[in-house]
Formats: structure tokens, C-alpha cells, sequence
């Protein structure tokens, strides 16, 4: 029911946007005939947000993964280098959760390993809200970053790794098979905030599933038992992206302007000196704005993104008004 009422508000979507833009069309020309210039304007107005929304439609078209809709765990790690990666890691971290403050979506942390002086080595947190896993799986890969370091006290240029992972959390409609006997689990104490009790105890769970790898954590609340159901589903969830990522790559291969960026390869490069640019490297997209993508304003590379994944190509925009 929750598809039908979907499918039946995106088709009653566009009728309304025809049947708007033929009356504005038809208001303009009562508008000229009479020589109303206030009717033309307004008529004129009214363009312009059936533009804005068509506009908005198109980005959702793009939403078209059968996991798209659902909430999403968000990963960061620090690369190799230190402060300096784990400075990157955290401000990445920021990044995320002020692009999902301007959504309106709510983000739970759910690990964040600090760093030995400033950013973390690594951190988990859960994006609760509309899309959040169709636009946030865009972000997957590594990320650079080159700028003047404030922690050199020779004022050198470095540069800086870390990478993203984006998982779909499974809803109940989902099954996932986990064999017991192929996942391995431990415990810990957590680290960073969160009181006497959570730091003392071992109540962190990392569980590893054997045959792929994959490993999950979470710390987030005090009792072991919490933690380890939200590793379950974590862990669920990643093997569930894994089962995406081969059905995305087999689509992929036939298509003949399929890029040489493949999953956990280098994606976006954020350079602060010696000029100001943000480069997103599979869809050309640029922004001389670091300052506003760092606050998460993330929505242009997202796009281009959601559409080369779509059809091997950025969409053309929507035609302008003349």
C-alpha cells in the first residue's frame, strides 16, 4: 500500500505540474492581450516554482535502488597518516550529519573512536530520514583532502585520506541469512564519552563475519546485550550492500560508458590551499565553495552522481523557462 500510495502521488505529481504550466501559459497570454502586466508577472511566478519542483521530481526519479528509501549507516575511517587523516576523518564526520540536519533527517552515533591527538580513527553513525541511503550511497569511496596542516608548525601543504562506507539498514521485509557459526564476536570496553559505566565495562561488541571479512561495531548504548543486536543488524546491512554493489557492478559492466572508478576508490578531492576547490573525480562536477560543501551542502555532487549511476551519464537539467 505504501508503493501504490508512492507510484499514485509521482503520477498525480506530474498532471498537476502540466495542468499549472498550461494555466500559467494561458495567464500569460490573457495577460499580454489585455496589456495586464501584473498578471503576466504572476503568471511568471508561477513558472518559476513549477521550474523549482520539476526540478526537485527529477532528483527523485534518480531514487530508484529498491533500498533507496531506507535509513542508512554512515562509516568513516581514517586513512594512513595520522593527526592528519584522523583530523579528516572528523571533519568528514561533521560534513554528514550537517547534510542530514538540512534534510531534516536524524543521525544516532553509534562508535567513534577518537584519535590519539585531535579527529577519530573511526566512527559509525545511523541517518534516520527520507532517502537517506538513496542519496548518502553516493558518497561511498575515498575521500582527499590537501591543505596547509595546523598541526606542522613549518605551515606544510598535506594531504590527507579517508574513506566513506554507506550500508542500507535491512528493514523486516528483508530476510538475511547469517550463518551463526561464520561470525565471530568480541567485546570491549568503549572509548570517548559516555560515563563511568560504558568505559569500564565491556560492553562494546565487534563482530566479524569470517568468509567476507566484514567487520561492525557498536558502542553506543551501556548494556552489551543493546549492542550487540545493533551489530546484528549492522552487519546484516553491509552484507545486504555487498549483494547491491555485485547487482550494480554486473549492470555496470554492460554499459559501454561505464567509468574507471569502481567502489572504495578515491571519489572527491577537497583541496583548501593553495586554492579553493572541491572536485568530485567521476562526474566533473566542481565547487570553489569548500567552506559550504564541508557544512554539507553536498546536493549538486549527489546528483550528477545518483545520475551517472543511473544511466553512465549526468542527466540533462531541466530546460530552462525561455
Amino acid at each position: 500500500m505504501r508503493e501504490r500510495q508512492r507510484l499514485a502521488d509521482q503520477i498525480e505529481g506530474v498532471r498537476r505540474l502540466d495542468r499549472e504550466l498550461a494555466d500559467n501559459i494561458e495567464l500569460i497570454g490573457m495577460g499580454e492581450a489585455e496589456g495586464d502586466q501584473s498578471i503576466v508577472d504572476e503568471a511568471e511566478k508561477g513558472l518559476s516554482a513549477l521550474l523549482a519542483e520539476a526540478s526537485r521530481r527529477q532528483v527523485e526519479s534518480l531514487l530508484s535502488g529498491e533500498a533507496d528509501g531506507n535509513d542508512t549507516y554512515v562509516e568513516i575511517h581514517a586513512g594512513a597518516g595520522g593527526t592528519e587523516s584522523q583530523d579528516w576523518a572528523a571533519m568528514l564526520l561533521r560534513m554528514y550529519t550537517r547534510w542530514a540536519e538540512r534534510h531534516g533527517a536524524k543521525v544516532e552515533f553509534l562508535e567513534e573512536h577518537a584519535g590519539e591527538e585531535a579527529g577519530i580513527k573511526r566512527a559509525t553513525i545511523l541517518v534516520k530520514g527520507a532517502n537517506a541511503y538513496g542519496f548518502l550511497k553516493t558518497e561511498s569511496g575515498v575521500h582527499r583532502l590537501v591543505r596547509i596542516s595546523p598541526f606542522d608548525s613549518n605551515a606544510r601543504r598535506h594531504t590527507s585520506f579517508a574513506s566513506v562506507g554507506v550500508f542500507p539498514v535491512v528493514d523486516d521485509t528483508i530476510e538475511i541469512d547469517i550463518n551463526p557459526a561464520d561470525v565471530r564476536t568480541d567485546t570491549y570496553r568503549s572509548s570517548g564519552a559516555g560515563g563511568q559505566h560504558v568505559n569500564t565495562t565491556d560492553s562494546a561488541v565487534r563482530l566479524t563475519h569470517i568468509p567476507t571479512g566484514i567487520a561492525v561495531a557498536c558502542q553506543s548504548e551501556r548494556s552489551q546485550h543493546k549492542n550487540r543486536d545493533t551489530a546484528w543488524k549492522m552487519l546484516k546491512a553491509r552484507l545486504y550492500e555487498l549483494e547491491l554493489e555485485k547487482r550494480e557492478e554486473a549492470a555496470m559492466a554492460k554499459n559501454a560508458q561505464k567509468t574507471d572508478i569502481g567502489w572504495g576508490h578515491q571519489i572527491r578531492s577537497y583541496v583548501l590551499q593553495p586554492y579553493q576547490l572541491v572536485k568530485d573525480l567521476r562526474t566533473g562536477v566542481e565547487s570553489t565553495s569548500p567552506a559550504d560543501v564541508l557544512n554539507g551542502d553536498l546536493d549538486g555532487f549527489m546528483e550528477a552522481a545518483l545520475a551517472q549511476r543511473l544511466d553512465g551519464a549526468i542527466a540533462a537539467p531541466v530546460a530552462d523557462l525561455d
